[in-house]
């Protein structure tokens, strides 16, 4: 069974929900919020400035420079962050905490660029999380306890956040469906029955290799 996960998810997908719960599964560890702590290690850097550039981090740095330095919910101009090191040396660390975690074998990644750095490992089963952004919208809200308005601005803006990261950093479309070996409608199925889904292809991949 292929032990390797790359997540990339949609905002409302429920990638957060489901990416613990298939590490579970599968008995891996699951990468999230140790990935920043692990860049911030390598660079020597604090970790909430490791946060901050982090692409998945709500106000992260490129949705900054997407904004222009405005901020989206108040109109007020945001600070830009301390250049203590640049955005092309949070992304090298990035990429080898991704490929040091796929030495190992084993782990579910979220986010991060993983399904575009670790294309070409035949071992990683890259899979994305999306649906109509009605529906996304709808379990956003219901998995985050948010208003309407709320999740309708974070939606937006990491949607656009996302696809720029992709295309700017790794040249290419987040929602090309060459990328992946499984695109799932999230919103077309419970939570659980996404992780069911996604544990049969990690089988279903390494039978075929």
């Amino acid at each position: 069974m292929t032990r390797l996960i790359a997540l990339s998810a949609a905002y409302g997908a429920g990638g957060s929900r489901i990416g613990p719960e298939l590490a579970q599964r599968l008995g891996v560890p699951f990468l999230d919020r140790a990935i920043p702590l692990a860049v911030a290690e390598r660079l020597e850097v604090p970790l909430d400035v490791a946060e901050e550039r982090d692409e998945s981090v709500s106000r992260s740095l490129l949705e900054r420079m997407l904004a222009g330095f405005i901020g989206a919910d108040t109109g007020a101009p945001m600070p830009p962050t301390p250049e203590i090191v640049s955005e092309q040396d949070f992304r090298a660390a990035t990429e080898e905490v991704l490929l040091r975690q796929a030495q190992t074998g084993e782990g579910v990644i979220l986010g991060r660029g993983a399904a575009f750095v670790l294309r070409e490992d035949p071992r990683v089963l890259r899979v994305r999380l999306h649906g109509p952004r009605a529906a996304r919208l709808r379990r956003a809200m219901e998995l985050e306890g948010l208003d309407e308005d709320t999740a309708r601005r974070g939606l937006t803006r990491t949607d656009r956040a996302h696809a720029e990261y992709a295309r700017r950093f790794y040249g290419v479309d987040i929602d090309d469906p060459g990328l992946y070996h499984l695109m799932i409608d999230a919103t077309a199925f419970d939570l659980q029955q996404c992780v069911e889904l996604i544990e049969r292809s990690a089988f279903a991949l390494a039978g075929a290799g």
